[in-house]
């Protein structure tokens, strides 16, 4: 049953606003309009599993902040999809505000990128790193709004002290869900072939890099995680495929 949205002050300058099944969108985008003239922001407390409910609060012109964990709602602890509304948001119905609000619940995917930097033996660059067990290839997490390429010479003179232009990607890999790790795309660039003396050159960030050394194929197999070793191998063929997952 769709009964009529209710808005209700919740704190000062902000109201919450809350609707049952499908509520006239026009109307939502009315009271959410008339609230901000008297508030200073509008939001809503959505049910994750509610699909619907999150279409609504959308397309009602509210932005998708974030989750709200540890709520309590009748008498249960739950978690709630925060949507806002403030004033000074561009409206909806112009561009930079229907963008905006597309962008806020769109999906994001994180990006990792990576160097494969090698010496003259074939012998590939590695990281034994303080976080982890596993040996890895130097590089990193792309920041926002921060290309691939730019992000993976910015780590490795962060971690190795390295400026090294970073050449052709060699390999795009998806690496699915783990260990408490949402997916990602690794992104692995031709860091070039390098005389083995490179590694006199490195200065190790100890916050994060314990051990550099060149590595062979054998080597990588020991040291590195079996994704992380096929992901190499794939990078290092004559003709890369391009496109692996999980490094296969």
């Amino acid at each position: 049953m769709t009964e009529a949205p209710t808005l209700i002050t919740v704190a000062d300058g902000v109201a919450r606003l809350a609707w049952t099944g499908d509520p006239n969108i026009d109307e939502l985008r009315r009271l959410v309009a008339s609230a901000l003239t008297e508030h200073s922001r509008v939001e809503a407390l959505v049910d994750p599993d509610d699909t619907a409910a999150q279409r609504t609060a959308a397309w009602a012109g509210l932005l998708r902040e974030g989750i709200s964990r540890g709520l309590r709602v009748d008498g249960q602890v739950v978690a709630r999809i925060v949507y806002a509304r403030v004033v000074g948001d561009a409206p909806v119905n112009e561009p930079a505000g229907f963008r905006a609000m597309l962008n806020s619940f769109l999906p994001r995917k994180r990006a990792i990128s990576q160097l494969l930097i090698r010496d003259r033996d074939d012998r590939v660059l590695l990281c034994q790193l303080t976080y982890k067990a596993d040996w890895d290839l130097p590089g990193g997490v792309v920041e926002v709004g921060e290309s691939p390429r730019t992000a993976v010479a910015r780590e490795v003179e962060e971690e190795l002290g390295l400026s090294l232009e970073p050449g052709r990607l060699r390999l795009t890999d998806w690496l699915p869900p783990w260990g408490g790790w949402d997916d990602a795309v690794c992104l692995v660039f031709d860091g070039g072939v390098h005389d083995a003396t490179l590694l006199d050159d490195v200065v190790k960030q100890a916050r994060e890099i314990k051990d550099v050394r060149f590595c062979t194929l054998e080597e990588i197999e020991e040291l590195a995680t079996d994704f992380t070793a096929r992901r190499i191998r794939a990078a290092l063929a004559e003709e890369p495929s391009g496109y692996t997952e999980s490094g296969r």
